[in-house]
C-alpha cells in the first residue's frame, strides 16, 4: 500500500500541475489583445543586421518600409561587400524612394557574437535617438514602430519588447519549429509575465532610448554574449529600469524544413535558456503536456486522475490552434522533453556558421560593470551628437564604409 501511494502521490500531482499550466497558457494565449493604445510619432532609427539572402528576406524588410509613422530610419548592416542581402536592400530603395535608408557595410568584428558586431558597425548611422532593434526574418503590421515605440516616453522604462508568433516557410519540420514558439515559447513567457516577471527581451523586437544603450556600455557590452537580446534587457534591469512587454505581437519565419536543422535550433534556444535561468529551466518540464500527463496516469491511473488529464489534452488541443496542430502535439511535446533532457547534458550550440560555447559566450552569467550615472528621466535625454556623413548614395539608398 504504502509503494503504491509513493507513486500516485507524485502522480496526482504531475497530472494536476501539468494540466493546470495547461489550462493558464491557453487562457493567456487566447486572451484578445489590447487594440490601439498609445502611439508615438517620436523619431525613431531601426538597427537591421544582415547576413545572406533568407527565404522572405525582401517581404518582410518592406513590412518596415510600409510603417505609418511620420519620420524613422532604416539602418540595414552587412559584414561583406557580396552579401547577397545587399540586392535585397538596393531593391528597397528603388522600390520605397520615400524611406530614409542606410546601408551600412563593414567586416569588422568585435567579439564572439557576429549580429552584435554588425550591429557595433552600423548603429553610427543611426541619427536619431529613440532606437529599434529587430532581427531580419520578422515581418510587422504598419503601425509598429508608433506602438512599441510609446512607453518610451515614460519615466522607467529601459526596453520595450515584444512577442511574436511563427510563420512555417516549408512543410511538416517547419510547421512543427512554429508550434515550438506558438505552443510553448510564447504561452511560458506569458503566464512569467502574469506572474510578475520581465526578465526577458527579445530579439524580434527591442526597442529602447540612446542614452539607456549608452549607460550599459553600448552594444560593446554584449559582444561576447549568445543571448544578446536577453542581456540587453538585463543591463538595462540592473540600471534600475523596467522593461515593458509591448501588447505588439509580430511575426518570425521558421525556414527549417529538415529535422537536423530543426533541432539544432531548438537545441541552441534550451541551452541558452538554461544558461539564463537554471532553476526555471529545471522545472520546466511540466510545460511538455503530453509526456508529462502520461507519465503522471501512468503512476496514478485513477479516475480523477485521468479526468484531470482529459482537461489537459483538451485545454492543449486548445492551444494548438487547430485540428492538424493538435494532432502534431504529443510529437511536439515529445520533442521538447528530448530536447529539454539534452540541453542539460551540453553546452555547444549552432549558431548560423559557428558552434559557440553557452558557458563562454555567457561569460559564466557575469555582466560588465555598469555606469553609476543616473539616466535622464524621458524627455529630457541628452542631445547625441549626429554621425558624421561619410556617405555615397545611390538608388536612393546611402552606404557607409569603414575607412
Amino acid at each position: 500500500m504504502a509503494a503504491g501511494l509513493a507513486a500516485i502521490l507524485p502522480g496526482a500531482a504531475l497530472v494536476c500541475v501539468t494540466a493546470g499550466y495547461a489550462l493558464a497558457a491557453t487562457w493567456l494565449s487566447r486572451r484578445k489583445p489590447a487594440h490601439g493604445g498609445a502611439v508615438a510619432s517620436t523619431p525613431v532609427s531601426v538597427l537591421k543586421p544582415l547576413c545572406g539572402a533568407e527565404p522572405r528576406l525582401y517581404a518582410n524588410l518592406a513590412t518596415f518600409c510600409r510603417q505609418r509613422h511620420p519620420c524613422f530610419q532604416l539602418v540595414f548592416g552587412v559584414r561583406a561587400a557580396d552579401d547577397p542581402a545587399i540586392a535585397v536592400v538596393e531593391r528597397l530603395g528603388r522600390d520605397f524612394p520615400a524611406c530614409d535608408i542606410a546601408l551600412v557595410i563593414d567586416p569588422r568584428v568585435h567579439g564572439s557574437n557576429l549580429k552584435v558586431s554588425n550591429l557595433i558597425n552600423l548603429s553610427g548611422a543611426a541619427r536619431h535617438d529613440a532606437l529599434v532593434i529587430a532581427d531580419s526574418d520578422v515581418a510587422v503590421a504598419p503601425d509598429h514602430l508608433a506602438r512599441v515605440t510609446a512607453p518610451l516616453a515614460q519615466a522607467g522604462v529601459g526596453v520595450v519588447t515584444c512577442l511574436y508568433r511563427g510563420h512555417a516557410i516549408g512543410g511538416f519540420w517547419s510547421r512543427l519549429g512554429a508550434q515550438f514558439v506558438d505552443d510553448w515559447f510564447a504561452p511560458a513567457v506569458r503566464i512569467a509575465h502574469a506572474g510578475g516577471s520581465r526578465r526577458f527581451a527579445f530579439g524580434a523586437t527591442i526597442a529602447l532610448r540612446r542614452d539607456a544603450l549608452a549607460a550599459i556600455g553600448g552594444f560593446g557590452a554584449l559582444r561576447d554574449r549568445l543571448a544578446d537580446d536577453y542581456w540587453l534587457g538585463e543591463l538595462t534591469r540592473r540600471l534600475g529600469l523596467r522593461t515593458v512587454l509591448s501588447e505588439v505581437v509580430v511575426t518570425t519565419d521558421i525556414t527549417e524544413d529538415r529535422f537536423t536543422p530543426l533541432w539544432r535550433h531548438e537545441l541552441r534556444w534550451m541551452r541558452t535558456i538554461a544558461s539564463l535561468n537554471a532553476m526555471g529551466y529545471a522545472f520546466s518540464f511540466i510545460t511538455f503536456t503530453w509526456p508529462m500527463l502520461a507519465l503522471g496516469v501512468w503512476l496514478a491511473p485513477l479516475p480523477l486522475v485521468i479526468a484531470a488529464a482529459l482537461v489537459g489534452v483538451m485545454a492543449r488541443s486548445v492551444l494548438a490552434g487547430s485540428v492538424a496542430a493538435a494532432l502534431r502535439a504529443p510529437l511536439r511535446d515529445g520533442l521538447l522533453l528530448a530536447c529539454w533532457a539534452l540541453a542539460l547534458a551540453g553546452k555547444r550550440v549552432w549558431w548560423r556558421e559557428q558552434v559557440l560555447s553557452v558557458g563562454e559566450a555567457q561569460h559564466s552569467g557575469r555582466a560588465p560593470a555598469l555606469s553609476p550615472t543616473p539616466l535622464p528621466q524621458a524627455g529630457e535625454g541628452r542631445k547625441q551628437p549626429k554621425p558624421a556623413p561619410d556617405t555615397q548614395a545611390f538608388t536612393g539608398i546611402h552606404t557607409k564604409r569603414p575607412l
